[in-house]
């Protein structure tokens, strides 16, 4: 994760409290929608009424046609984890009050919060005293099928006992329903909900491919922030392909729409009303809307909902190894004239790599024939293929092209570490300094096949070497060289000096339960 990730927040919604005072505020205008029986998808017809044409193409004279036409489909999801305090992934806004107080709401005046703060306890407030309930949580999503699919976000839903969603509509009718869980997928986090309910829902469609968003594009944000369910808001596409949002490879839209705590889940829709994305995260220092939120984009999200309604999961091919990308001096060492590739750090154990035989310090460079551009692209290609599918895999092995064979595994559902803490040895009797690594290493007490072999630990790191500037520090363990598995101080000198001709070698190191792979270049000999 890069380090803006604090700042990085999912925006499902408060607590029960604030949703019933929004619910005040909107005058609690949400009713269901007998009149979309017999209606079909709110995509119907294009949205050219209310657009002019301009030589830069369509520009919207005003979003309503749009919104009448797409905002029935997008309900606002409540929440409840049966009274054991659910972990909310958002913080707190700035202003906001402990449990069984009246939460401020951002932006009103000073008068208008004491308003709010101040009506009865039926409305959703009243002293701290109140006896702690369930603990509920708000979120946006929006309907896909005539029969009650509901897209949403994972964390939405993450340990609920009980999903309601509810339609906004003036018809006077019931507006809320219960849903089901049917699949959900952490990795994009996207959900699926069934609603229990035997009748027809008004419905919006994901934009084809073809119709995929630009920047510069004018989007629309649906959804139930705060607890105000129905609210709309405009913006355009900010950039595509925005990584590092999450901790998959997956690529998000970057809107300027507002969008805040609680539109978890809600659609963005384009000009067409057809949904371009679906609103999982905001960059934000404060906790509120900057005019930075990301959307999973919707040729991401069809692919996992068509999984997610036939089977309840989200099957993808595993290769079981962590990876990293290349840089000039690691791609040096290999003899590689580009950094294309990505470079194995670790081998799971009795994972699919493994008995294969992919090793340590292998640069993988393309699967199936097709290239690998970095780390990124090599999960992205591997999660495409279904389990147990076999693949060619095309490996950089110590200055030598090889084709390993690969039966893929299934992706784990559980993200948990696979690799514990390296052990230290804190036996080390003596240390030995390596001046064309810069480092000094600590002797262990053991030799020959007794030896240790977890590596060799770093005791020191002379300042201004290549080795301090490229983040290796006492206490890190020096478990490969040049991809030879190395326990001894000897076994380092030895694939050092076979290198020198090179003048770069490669240091597989770990430290704690991180292992990376870094090419330094020998002080002897730079270039």
């Amino acid at each position: 994760m890069r380090d803006t990730k604090s700042n990085l927040i999912p925006f499902q919604a408060a607590r029960r409290g604030r949703a019933v005072v929004a619910a005040a505020i909107a005058g609690a205008s949400v009713l269901a929608l007998s009149s979309f029986q017999t209606l079909g998808p709110a995509v119907a017809q294009r949205a050219d009424a209310q657009t002019v044409l301009t030589p830069m193409g369509r520009a919207p004279v005003s979003f309503a046609d749009i919104v009448e036409r797409v905002k029935p489909a997008v309900v606002s999801i409540s929440v409840s984890s049966g009274g054991r305090p659910q972990a909310q992934r958002p913080t707190p806004p700035p202003g906001g009050q402990n449990r069984g107080q009246r939460p401020n709401i951002p932006g009103l005046p000073e008068e208008w919060q004491e308003f709010f703060r101040n009506l009865p306890r039926d409305f959703g407030g009243g002293g701290g005293g109140a006896a702690p309930r369930p603990v509920q949580a708000q979120g946006s999503g929006f309907v896909i099928s005539e029969d009650g699919y509901v897209v949403t976000n994972n964390h939405v839903i993450d340990k609920a006992n009980k999903i309601e969603v509810v339609f906004d509509s003036t018809d006077g009718d019931s507006n809320k329903f219960e849903a089901e869980l049917v699949g959900t997928d952490p990795r994009t986090d996207i959900a699926l909900l069934k609603i229990k309910a035997n009748r027809k829902f008004q419905h919006v469609r994901f934009a084809p491919a073809n119709r995929a968003p630009r920047v510069g594009d004018w989007v629309l944000a649906v959804g139930n922030p705060f607890g105000l369910g129905g609210t709309v808001t405009a913006g355009i596409v900010s950039a595509l392909a925005r990584s590092g949002i999450s901790e998959g490879p997956y690529d998000y839209l970057q809107i300027d729409a507002a969008v805040n705590r609680g539109n978890s889940g809600g659609p963005t829709f384009n000009l067409d009303g057809e949904v371009v994305g679906v609103n999982t995260a905001i960059y934000s220092p404060s906790g509120g809307n900057v005019g930075i939120a990301f959307a999973v984009p919707a040729a991401t999200v069809s692919k996992v909902v068509e999984q997610l309604r036939s089977t309840g999961k989200v099957a993808r091919g595993w290769l079981g190894v962590k990876i990293q990308n290349l840089d000039a001096d690691m791609a040096k060492s290999f003899g590689l004239s580009e950094t294309a590739g990505a470079l194995v750090q670790e081998v799971t154990a009795k994972g699919p790599a493994e008995a294969s035989g992919i090793k340590v310090e292998d640069v993988i460079l393309s699967v199936n024939g097709a290239k690998i551009k970095d780390t990124k692209d090599l999960a992205l290609k591997v999660a495409e293929f279904a389990p147990n599918t076999v693949v060619d895999v095309r490996v950089m092995r110590r200055d030598r092209e090889e084709l390993v064979k690969v039966k893929l595994g299934l992706f784990p559902s559980s993200t948990t570490e696979v690799a514990a803490a390296a052990e230290r040895d804190t036996n080390a009797p003596g240390t030995r300094q390596m001046t064309s690594l810069g480092m000094t290493f600590a002797m262990p007490a053991r030799r020959g096949a007794a030896a240790r072999d977890n590596g060799v630990p770093v005791s020191a790191v002379e300042e201004g070497s290549d080795a301090a500037t490229k983040g290796i520090a006492v206490g890190d363990m020096v478990t490969h060289v040049n991809g030879e598995t190395v326990r001894t101080v000897e076994d380092i000198e030895a694939v050092v000096k076979r290198a020198s001709s090179r003048g770069t070698v490669r240091l597989t190191v770990k430290s704690n339960s991180r292992t990376a792979v870094i090419a330094l270049n020998l002080k002897d000999k730079k270039g």
